[in-house]
């Protein structure tokens, strides 16, 4: 890459911006099915953009094993309805599953409460965020909004109190002037065999899906996903679908790069390294092709105030790819923000450790840290807890913290977003384990010695 003779792939490379950004995009119900219920949205969505889908929920049918409900006894069936509306990245990775950038799925009958609600959330290789349970109670007053919306409107419940006492008493606030507001009751939007009109629209904050022309759900961004991400729309499940149309779709095409970040901002960029005084050194394995990792790592945990004061540095140790044009990419991406640490051999999960001596061979030697910590791309840390469990360290005493697992739904960690394990026996097993881990400086020192001289033991 430094040598430059592979930059003629640059010109050989195709432009994204050659593909057609059509404003909007109209489906009839078979057309989408011979699409295989998937509508492509070559550009994305950007601010403003909205999708409607107009559909019929199928009645219901019997499941003996299904996802959504708890089965009793064996071989008890349930009656299931359910459909699965979702914004797919399609372009965002290569040989694997697309992330779920939004996963809307009303269940009308099935769910595990017996009642019928609308999830919502995001996944991306097979790991599912925090979910967004709307059942019918409708969101407080004092939660959250998206856009000024409440994430979960109200509607009729089974449970509801509907006693002629309760509907005496509402009249009465009324009629003395208590309630200066009229608050409607509306049943779930959606039923079996009866046809619906959903809009899905992106605001500034968020998703906000109306259905027959009444605002039903609020759906906040999450970290690491955007609009222009968005590039398919399925459908599945027990619906079928009559129409789909998509407008105020983007005129331009984004680039699907560090290109695309260029002109909206630097603040993700790595701060002035400042040798010698780093107390903690985080080396972030990562892929050539995890750009949007990359993007979410930045946007979220690296944007700590110890690592803007380079108490904390932060880097991400990433190998060549099997593609060219992924590894030219990877160059831009590293001159920009100035935050990886390329490493000269091609990318393979059995090379890993390599990584890892890497990752100590930085620490030890570029940045000279006290304290080193090896992660992966998919991890969020707790830049301070880390700190102040180091900071109880004696000085000048060895440290090696090992089994550092995570859990990939956010918003519940252990101690450092990457739950501390103790080890079980008296000794550590003689071998770096678990996601991550943490190494005092002198260990670090001893690895990259005992590689360079061919006698530290490598394994996977």
């Amino acid at each position: 890459m430094e040598s430059g003779k592979i930059q003629v792939l640059e010109v050989k490379k195709p432009e994204n911006k050659s593909e057609p950004c059509p404003n909007s995009v109209s489906l009839s119900g078979s057309e989408f099915s011979e699409r295989m219920r998937v509508v492509e949205l070559p550009c994305g969505l950007t601010l403003g953009s909205h999708i409607t889908m107009v559909g019929k929920p199928r009645a219901a049918h019997a499941e003996k094993d299904p996802m959504i409900a708890l089965v009793k006894e064996a071989g008890e069936t349930m009656m299931v309805s359910q459909f699965m509306m979702e914004l797919l990245g399609l372009k965002t990775v290569e040989a694997e599953d697309p992330p779920r950038i939004l996963h809307f799925n009303p269940r009308l009958k099935g769910d595990w409460s017996l009642k019928p609600v609308i999830e919502q959330n995001t996944c991306y290789r097979m790991q599912w965020g925090t979910s967004l349970r709307c059942e019918g109670w409708g969101s407080k007053a004092d939660e959250e909004t998206v856009d000024g919306q409440v994430k979960c409107e109200k509607w009729i419940r089974d449970d509801d109190d509907k006693s002629e006492e309760s509907k005496a008493t509402w009249w009465l606030n009324r009629l003395i002037g208590r309630t200066k507001k009229v608050a409607f009751d509306w049943p779930y939007p959606f039923a079996e065999e009866k046809l619906f009109v959903l809009t899905l629209s992106a605001g500034l904050e968020g998703y906000h899906v109306n259905v027959d022309g009444r605002h039903v759900t609020s759906f906040p961004y999450r970290t690491g996903y955007t609009l222009e991400d968005a590039t398919g729309l399925a459908v599945t499940g027990d619906i079928d679908v009559h129409s789909v149309f998509a407008a105020s779709l983007p005129s331009n095409h984004p680039s699907f790069s560090p290109q695309r970040h260029l002109e909206m901002s630097s603040r993700w960029k790595a701060p002035p390294l400042s040798v010698g005084s780093v107390e903690l050194f985080i080396g972030v394995l990562s892929a050539g092709n995890h750009f949007s990792e990359r993007m979410a790592v930045r946007k979220s945990w690296m944007q700590h105030r110890l690592i803007k004061s380079s108490t904390v540095v932060a880097r991400f140790f990433v190998a060549l790819h099997a593609r060219k044009e992924v590894n030219l990419e990877l160059k831009k991406e590293a001159e920009f923000f100035g935050d990886i640490v390329i490493v000269p051999y091609m990318d393979n999960y059995d090379l890993v450790v390599l990584k890892t001596v890497a990752i100590c061979e930085y620490g030890v030697r570029t940045v000279r840290a006290k304290y080193i910590m090896k992660g992966d791309d998919d991890t969020f840390v707790r830049v301070d807890s880390i700190i102040d469990e180091v900071n109880r360290i004696p000085a000048g005493r060895s440290l090696y913290i090992g089994n550092i697992n995570y859990h990939h739904k956010p918003l519940r960690y252990g101690k450092w977003a990457v739950t501390y394990e103790e080890w079980p026996e008296e000794d550590y097993p003689p071998y770096a384990n678990g996601p991550g881990y943490i190494l005092s400086s002198d260990i670090g020192r001893f690895i990259v010695s005992e590689f360079e001289s061919h006698k530290l033991r490598v394994s996977n």
